[in-house]
């Protein structure tokens, strides 16, 4: 029997890259993409089929499941739409460019891919498609409003998805992760610089601590963060189980979160996460 197919975004590091690797492990036929050729180089040379795929580019999305497609003779079992940006910043000082920017990753590029992939798994009868989304899909924090936003717009139409495929053999999953060890933070500096102009906001004050949490190495994880493999681990359940959740909680913090969007109010609530 030939192996089961995954697609997978984003993976250059953290979530995707374990991803990929761990279901390679367990005998996928992995699809590792990411956004530049020399991650995809080193991701060949540790032995993945690895090809671009840039979620602000149709025709990159388009010529990346053509690529997937001609080496599996037209079938997928699999989709992990996993590949993120982070914008950092107060909602005030988040220019529209910068939504534009993270809409375009972490949600128009995930619609795009999605809707592509469901044709070809409504042709073969059967496919799952994962979104990762985060806790701030559903419990935000300050200071992450443009990544909040796309990840609760994602939460939105997954859950819409779902409800709009039942009845047929294609699973519609959520992941959530919380603190997961990752480059997302490292890797948001660049955005934050190119967008927000933090000297003149009338925040310039507050931005002194997010800068620190921006620039400063951490020595060690978070009390809560959990490694990438963590996921990992909640993802095969949801490829693999016959009766997959509909989503999965991942860390301790989202379990809490969860708990406490349900029983708190709204004022309740804020108190809280104003305090994070």
């Amino acid at each position: 029997m030939s192996k089961k197919s995954i697609l997978i975004t984003g993976c250059s590091s953290g979530i995707g890259y374990d991803a990929a690797h761990g279901l390679s492990e367990r005998g996928w036929r992995v699809f590792a993409t990411c956004r530049q050729e020399t991650d995809c180089e080193r991701l060949r040379r540790e032995g993945l089929e690895s090809f671009v795929l840039d979620y602000t580019d149709e025709a990159s999305i388009e010529d990346a499941l053509t690529e997937c497609l001609e080496r599996t003779g037209g079938t997928l079992d699999a989709l992990y739409n996993n590949g993120a940006i982070a914008v950092p910043g107060a909602v005030e000082d988040i220019p529209r460019d910068a939504l534009r920017l993270i809409f375009e990753v972490n949600l128009f590029g995930y619609h795009d891919l999605t809707t592509r992939v469901i044709k070809v798994m409504r042709k073969q009868g059967h496919g799952r498609i994962i979104n990762c989304s985060s806790i701030l899909g559903f419990a935000p924090l300050r200071w992450r409003g443009a990544y909040n936003a796309t990840k609760h717009a994602m939460e939105g139409l997954t859950d819409t998805l779902r409800l709009e495929m039942r009845g047929t053999p294609i699973k519609i999953i959520l992941v959530e992760p919380g603190p997961i060890t990752s480059r997302i933070r490292q890797n948001s500096v660049a955005h934050f610089e190119r967008f927000v102009d933090w000297k003149n906001s009338a925040r310039a004050k507050q931005y002194e601590t997010l800068k620190k949490r921006l620039y400063v190495e951490k020595e060690g994880p978070d009390p809560f963060e959990l490694p990438a493999r963590a996921v990992t681990k909640k993802l095969i359940h949801a490829l693999e189980s016959p009766r997959p959740k509909p989503r999965y909680y991942v860390t301790t913090p989202t379990y809490i979160g969860g708990f406490l969007k349900r029983v708190l109010s709204t004022r309740q609530l804020d108190k809280i996460l104003a305090k994070l």
